[in-house]
């Protein structure tokens, strides 16, 4: 089994001077690429410095966007992501890959506990995450945004069309191996405070952030989001109906009744449509990999 370490790193010549040298003892037959992705230090030229291959791209084009360009450079059989800030621990990489070894086509290294957590808003938005996304696949999933991870290059490499070029990239790989029916698996990882600072905008990406929630529904199975949903607002149409008839002694739709069973029925036929634009995502997947 032949492994490729990737790591994204845009200014992280602090983090990466360290870590590199950790890999290659650890990893000494592993193929290390670093995507340098228009960084203004010199992370490239420590890379380089270290034996890593170095993948540039010439402006910052987003943490996911380095993802898929160091997925495309490898040529393990196993890609291992991993950050380049100091916060992941390279002896963790060997509890990735025995369940790799296994069987599991992804395993994802959770995070455990507020203290892993950068601050509280963090932690309870991965929280939120981890509890929608298992209940949307049915099963536990422990840390659905964590960037550290060793999943199979072949079957990664059909999704890279999915992927987004920001830092939504980890929940959009995790449900889209769910939703193919590949075996995901979590194991726990010790997570250090990160060298350098975060390119993560609280303003920016937290917008970014909310929208993994209806990211997390339309990449696995939008009508599980929409239906009940549409069940509400019907249900509060003919609430509203009920209330009106028993109140005037009228059986009449009023506006507001008629507008929520009307919203209802529109979302219920959005979902339906959504479920068949997510079908036709996923189609080919299988195909691609013959």
């Amino acid at each position: 089994m032949r492994i490729s370490i990737v790591i994204p790193a845009r200014n992280e010549q602090l983090g990466l001077a360290p870590l590199l040298p950790r890999l290659r003892t650890l990893y000494p037959d592993a193929e290390l690429i670093v995507v340098n992705d228009g960084s203004e230090d010199d992370t490239a030229a420590v890379a380089r410095g270290a034996g890593a291959t170095v993948v540039s791209h010439p402006y910052p084009k987003g943490n996911g966007a380095a993802i898929k360009s160091g997925a495309r450079a490898a040529t393990g059989d196993v890609l291992v992501f991993m950050d380049g800030d100091g916060q992941h621990d390279p002896a963790d990489i060997a509890s990735l890959l025995t369940p790799v070894a296994q069987g599991y086509d992804m395993v994802v290294g959770a995070r455990s506990g507020r203290s892993s957590q950068a601050s509280m808003a963090r932690w309870s938005a991965n929280t939120l995450y981890n509890r929608l996304a298992s209940w949307m696949v049915n099963r536990r999933i422990d840390d659905l945004t964590s960037g550290f991870r060793a999943v199979s290059r072949r079957k990664f490499l059909s999704f890279l069309y999915l992927l987004p070029n920001g830092f939504s990239y980890p929940t959009t790989s995790t449900m889209a191996f769910f939703r193919a029916g590949y075996s995901v698996g979590f194991v726990p990882i010790s997570v250090e405070q990160r060298v350098g600072k975060s390119h993560i905008s609280p303003l920016r990406d937290g917008v970014r952030f909310f929208l993994i929630i209806f990211k997390i529904g339309t990449l696995y199975s939008p009508l599980k989001v929409y239906f009940p949903l549409s069940v509400l607002l019907a249900g509060l149409g003919l609430a509203n109906y009920l209330l009106g008839a028993f109140g005037s002694g009228l059986l009449r739709f009023s506006n507001m009744s008629s507008l929520l069973l009307l919203a209802g029925l529109v979302v219920f036929f959005i979902g339906l449509i959504a479920e068949q634009l997510t079908n036709l995502q996923y189609k080919d997947i299988d195909h691609d990999l013959d």
